[in-house]
């Protein structure tokens, strides 16, 4: 069956499954790199819980690049699939080179604060002098690197935009098991390679990323030929630069909220080092558990915007109707998982004494899964059918304002569990604004 026929005639719940399936796991796929670095620094033998608590720290700065190199890849998509289905082949080479440009460009920016302002970044957030060296040390090899993960990014979104998004998750696939292949060795020393502790950490995860990035970059050049390649194309064009952005800032400003918002929780626990540390441990979970919402977002905005497109009322409310369940049905695992082995996640971090504050924080956390899965998909209902500023505001305000709002107010008066309790406070909130907001959008259809 055809794209296009897929699209207007696979039944929806087929569609949003068989298009899911392989967006959901390249978004866990993203979260296991945290997840797995964490894992094995937890179990070193000098320094684990300051280590751990150094991981904590940089988290906000690596999920900022994440953010900029996938909102500047989504803008290229969207623009590059557009210019391809007018059959401009010129423009979409130009495109394309324009995104490769705009990544040498934060490549540098993420380059400079590596070497001048990671310092300054990571004593913000510590006292503790060995956290801080741990910190900066695998920060500065994270950002000084930083070039894997942003073409990355790109390359994985020029390849989606022409319909071959397998190869990014084979892409993905292989530099997850790059790192985790290197991190023990690197880590622990094992073999010929010298322990290296936190930096061994960082070089595996770098590596990987780099790998995904020449994988990608050999399939871009291979595969896509529905439009011309050459350095010649990367001549910055301000007027498609500003049409990348018009579409992928929305993205980049909610992803990189979510950035500020870990690190203003790092600075409300930064005098609870055990705490502070839990809650970086936790993120990262609770980081890949969202990330099948939204994978599944990512599957069904392009299903209801064909559908809105067609003014086909029947397949959008399937399509939403649809994306509530399943994505319900994700959280509800999410939740049984986190809430029935936190004990089993704690070892596996080796949590040390951050272990009951990391207990803690999963048992009341996680209960907020089920109505942050609902906000993040509704979001995506709402850009799907033109609703962009509606989208916009309940991202920032589930992301940030509800979130720092309630962590200071409940912090003051239940200490450490009132930071916890803010979560599902902040997306309970947000979820009755996003119910209103569709119930309303329903009646327009």
């Amino acid at each position: 069956m055809a794209e296009s026929n897929k699209m207007k005639e696979m039944p929806v719940n087929k569609l949003m499954v068989q298009m899911g399936i392989p967006m959901i796991l390249s978004m866990a796929l993203q979260a296991v790199y945290n997840i797995v670095d964490s894992a094995f620094v937890g179990n070193m033998r000098v320094g684990s819980e300051a280590a751990l608590n150094a991981l904590t720290l940089v988290f906000p700065v690596q999920m900022l690049m994440v953010a900029v190199g996938i909102g500047t890849g989504v803008g290229t998509n969207a623009l590059l699939a557009r210019t391809l289905g007018q059959g401009n082949r010129k423009k979409a080479a130009k495109v394309a080179g324009n995104s490769l440009f705009l990544g040498v460009i934060i490549y540098v920016v993420c380059l400079l604060f590596g070497i001048f302002g990671v310092r300054a970044y990571i004593s913000s957030q510590t006292v503790d002098a060995e956290v801080l060296e741990m910190g900066v040390s695998y920060l500065r090899i994270c950002c000084v690197i930083s070039f894997g993960i942003i073409f990355f990014s790109l390359f994985e979104k020029l390849l989606q935009a022409t319909g071959r998004s397998l190869y990014s998750t084979i892409g993905q696939v292989v530099g997850a098991v790059v790192n985790i292949i290197l991190d023990p060795i690197m880590i622990y020393g094992i073999g010929p390679c010298p322990e290296m502790g936190v930096k061994g950490a960082a070089y595996a995860t770098v590596i990987g990323q780099v790998a995904s990035a020449v994988l990608l970059l050999i399939f871009h050049i291979k595969l896509n030929k529905e439009f011309e390649h050459g350095v010649k194309y990367m001549k910055p064009d301000g007027r498609i630069i500003k049409e990348i952005y018009a579409i992928g800032l929305p993205a980049i400003i909610a992803q990189a909220l979510m950035s500020i918002m870990v690190y203003v929780m790092n600075l409300i626990l930064k005098f609870n080092p055990s705490a502070q540390t839990a809650y970086g441990l936790f993120y990262k979970v609770q980081q890949f558990v969202l990330f099948l919402a939204f994978g599944l977002r990512d599957a069904i905005t392009p299903i209801l915007a064909f559908a809105y497109g067609m003014r086909n009322k029947k397949r959008i409310k399937d399509g939403i109707k649809y994306g509530l369940i399943y994505t319900i049905a994700l959280m509800i695992l999410g939740i049984a998982i986190t809430e029935i082995f936190p004990g089993a996640f704690a070892t596996l971090f080796n949590a040390g004494q951050s272990r009951e504050y990391f207990i803690g924080a999963m048992r009341i956390i996680s209960v907020s899964f089920l109505f942050a899965g609902i906000n993040i998909v509704g979001a995506g209902f709402l850009s799907a059918t033109e609703r962009a500023r509606e989208s916009f505001v309940t991202s920032v305000m589930r992301g940030f304002v509800c979130i720092i709002g309630c962590s200071l107010l409940f912090a003051a008066v239940f200490g450490i569990n009132g930071v916890w309790l803010s979560f599902p406070a902040s997306e309970l909130l947000t979820a009755i604004v996003m119910a209103v907001v569709l119930v309303r959008d329903n009646r327009r259809l």
